[in-house]
């Protein structure tokens, strides 16, 4: 019997460290597949086509984006970025757990097409962490930290759309509660009811 994979969506406000707990989970696991996404900028130094981003023409894209090719996408600074669908679909349905770290309005369109997801949010132990973490970046003026941190507080008032939430206070525990969910998915009862019923049923 052949269990569905599972659609791992990580999202988080900017700050909360969801791309350093979905690295840790990788490193733990590399049975996970990582979601690579689509977009039409250009490659930069060091960037692989297909490994880093599936870097696509722009008629390419809005081809796709008309054939419902994305299970979410956006554009940004004129640039398209998208989670290609048939990659995730066709993983999951050979078992394969996919896992796509993403911000929170692109997991909300995920949830629209692919509501059977599991969607996970990503908090910081406070508000008073979650600044110190953007500050520590270095790369932020004063003006552009007041607004992430304001989206934050708009952002967190959306975790009542997400199945789980994990609180980030270290990369060890917060990777560890990740895992206890997938582990807790995968033994679902309504995951693969008929499957598991007709399998001991043909036993007997």
């Amino acid at each position: 019997m052949l269990q569905k994979g599972l659609l791992i969506i990580v999202s988080g406000p900017s700050g909360a460290g969801k791309g350093t707990i979905c690295k840790e989970l990788i490193s733990r696991d590399d049975s996970i597949i990582v979601s690579v996404s689509a977009t039409t900028r250009k490659p930069r130094t060091g960037e692989v086509d297909g490994i880093s981003y599936h870097f696509l023409t722009k008629d390419r894209f809005e081809a796709l984006i008309g054939e419902n090719g994305f299970l979410e996408h956006a554009c940004v600074y004129d640039n398209y970025y998208g989670t290609p669908k048939d990659f995730v679909i066709e993983h999951i349905t050979a078992g394969r757990n996919v896992l796509l770290e993403i911000d929170i309005q692109g997991a909300l369109q995920v949830k629209k097409k692919y509501p059977e997801g599991v969607f996970i949010f990503v908090l910081p132990p406070s508000m008073k962490t979650l600044k110190s973490r953007i500050e520590g970046r270095g790369s932020e003026t004063p003006e552009s930290l007041n607004k992430r941190l304001s989206s934050a507080y708009s952002e967190i008032e959306l975790i009542k759309n997400y199945d789980y939430f994990i609180v980030n206070d270290t990369v060890c525990h917060a990777t560890d509660l990740l895992q206890a969910i997938i582990t807790a998915e995968k033994c679902r009862v309504d995951a693969d009811i008929e499957d598991i019923v007709r399998k001991f049923k043909e036993e007997n």
